[in-house]
């Protein structure tokens, strides 16, 4: 007999939602360089205890094989099962704002469906603008600020905020779709790229989701109370400076990619694009020197949570 499950439900606990709140999206999926939308999630669904308000079925959207639900193994039982959430939920940011909060993970089943089925939703909550970020590694020096990219509807946020505007034809995300499809309908949306170091990219790079933050922030007026991310990112930038400044090959590395961007930001006609590589180590050349430099030192790997772990 075939299996029909519907796309979403209304949770039982929805709060009544006032009209003209902002929609902000943070969907993992085919990139999260530094963990950013990751970690970004993670500060919305622990920190700002969001009321669901519509659940997406993971039966109909999920891949259970690709990604696998964890579930716990307690000496002779298994306890606490944790699937994944994909849901619409009212949140409020540190000075008590209410915003829908869209979250969780990119579906890998019916991207058309779900489109069409958040675009209702964000309607019947006469939502008044959309944000959503998402993270890349790109050939950019930790030490100085993260850059964006942004596209959608909103000019004012493009020309204020965009530092590097390509064309290009990359892999869609259901984000972008997302973006294509409200900005047909004539939304006001905006997408924030994070363009995250290349060398820090498969790491929980704190500074990756304060960036998001900022972005949000910056387009929708909500506040976020951060405190917690940057105290990680204060220890994680710690644990980075050290591992540098004991390898001359690094510090090298970090320098000219400085250059580099400093030269692409001060607009110079002589600069090399931001995204030429040319001299400059690949992601898997510095991860590998870094993991050398690490074999050599007491105490071995560190978890992601608590420096970084580029091996």
């Amino acid at each position: 007999m075939p299996f029909a499950a519907p796309l979403y439900s209304r949770a039982v606990s929805a709060p009544p939602v006032p009209s003209g709140l902002p929609l902000v999206i943070a969907l993992t999926g085919f990139t999260d360089a530094g963990n950013a939308v990751s970690r970004l999630t993670e500060y919305f669904r622990d920190d700002l205890d969001p009321t669901p308000l519509y659940v997406f079925s993971n039966d109909v959207l999920l891949d259970y094989r690709a990604r696998r639900p964890i579930i716990s193994f307690v000496e002779d039982h298994l306890t606490d099962y944790r699937p994944p959430r994909l849901e619409f939920s009212l949140a409020h940011d540190a000075l008590g704002q209410p915003f829908v909060l869209l979250s969780g993970y990119e579906p890998d089943f019916a991207w058309d469906a779900f489109v069409e089925a958040v675009l209702e939703i964000s309607a019947s909550l006469q939502v008044s603008s959309v944000t959503w970020v998402h993270a890349i590694p790109m050939p950019v020096p930790h030490t100085r600020p993260i850059g964006t990219t942004v596209s959608g509807t909103r000019g004012d946020l493009v020309e204020a905020h965009s530092v590097w505007r390509p064309q290009t034809r990359v892999p869609s995300t259901v984000g972008h779709l997302l973006e294509y499809r409200f900005a047909d309908a004539g939304a006001k949306i905006a997408g924030f790229v994070l363009l995250i170091p290349h060398y820090l990219g498969d790491t929980e790079y704190p500074a990756a989701a304060l960036a998001g933050m900022d972005s949000i922030t910056v387009a929708t007026g909500l506040v976020f109370d951060g405190d917690g991310v940057r105290e990680e990112n204060r220890e994680y930038l710690e644990k980075v400076e050290e591992q540098v400044t004991g390898s001359d090959e690094l510090s090298r590395m970090l320098e000219g990619l400085e250059e580099r961007y400093d030269a692409y930001m001060a607009g110079s006609t002589s600069a090399t694009p931001i995204i030429h590589t040319g001299d400059l180590p690949s992601a898997d050349e510095l991860a590998a020197e870094l993991e050398r430099f690490l074999a050599t030192r007491p105490g071995g790997d560190e978890d992601k949570r608590g420096g970084p772990s580029l091996g």
